[in-house]
């Protein structure tokens, strides 16, 4: 089953306007560097008493692996790491597997960038929402974006809100990712594994599916339990030269400036 998920779960092509059925073709016009959505999610596990606590994610009651995924605008997964604990920082994940080389990592071109939201660094690559501003397609309910950072916020959230939609079709499709079987641990992380690859074929070959047509609409509103999205940017780690840094700064402020001009 592991080779299966190594042949079905593979990087994106990194092309930002794939041949693909999609929403918000606009906003990725604009974004037109945008070639996925970055985040993490966690998948309940059994784990030894004496390990229980680094997997007893935030003081919820039951226990965790966190699951760091990339997905592209089709919803399909480009890469995947399971094992880390309920715990671990969604930053620390994401760097520790940059780093390492047997996780092959899909680095983004010089040009191209995940969508990711508040919990990652906002470096050459990787673009994520302005901190300490609504972000969350539900805050938007109610008021309109009042700000050019709120609407800048409110677009990248329709975006990034693909990866949300992809672990909300994967978890209700695979039961048995909630039902706590206390197999080893190295089995459970294997069959998290099987399921994102499960996933992804069901979505190439086209099959009819409930879950996907249901989660196929772009604004279904989600709110990430995993992050506040009111961190202090200060308080979150940095990676990447201040060039890097400095350029995908620079690049969202245009950005923010095409949706203020209404660019089509």
């Amino acid at each position: 089953m592991m080779i299966f998920a190594q042949d079905v779960i593979v990087p994106t092509s990194f092309n930002p306007n794939p041949n693909i059925p999609g929403h918000n073709r606009r906003l990725r016009r604009v974004f037109k560097g945008a070639v996925g959505a970055l985040d993490g999610t966690l998948i309940h596990v059994v784990v030894l008493a004496k390990k229980q606590d680094i997997y007893r994610s935030r003081g919820k009651g039951d226990f965790y692996q966190n699951v760091l995924a990339i997905c592209d605008f089709n919803m399909m997964f480009t890469f995947v790491v399971a094992r880390w604990e309920g715990v671990a920082n969604d930053f620390r994940i994401l760097s520790e597997a940059v780093a390492d080389p047997q996780a092959s990592f899909p680095f983004p071109p010089p040009d191209k960038y995940y969508l990711c939201d508040a919990a990652y660094a906002h470096t050459r690559g990787f673009m994520t929402p302005y901190c300490n501003v609504r972000y969350w397609l539900g805050d938007f309910r109610q008021r309109r974006a009042l700000t050019n950072k709120e609407n800048f916020n409110h677009e990248h959230a329709k975006l990034q809100n693909v990866i949300e939609r992809a672990f909300g079709v994967l978890k209700p499709h695979f039961p048995i990712l909630k039902r706590r079987e206390p197999f080893p641990f190295v089995t459970q992380r294997n069959i998290a594994m099987a399921c994102f690859a499960l996933h992804n074929f069901i979505r190439r070959e086209g099959l009819s599916d409930e879950y996907f047509t249901r989660y196929d609409e772009p604004n279904v509103p989600f709110r990430n339990n995993n992050v506040p999205i009111e961190d202090d940017e200060d308080e979150i780690p940095t990676h990447g030269t201040a060039a890097n840094r400095e350029y995908i700064i620079q690049l969202r402020d245009e950005i923010v400036d095409q949706l203020m001009h209404h660019i089509d």
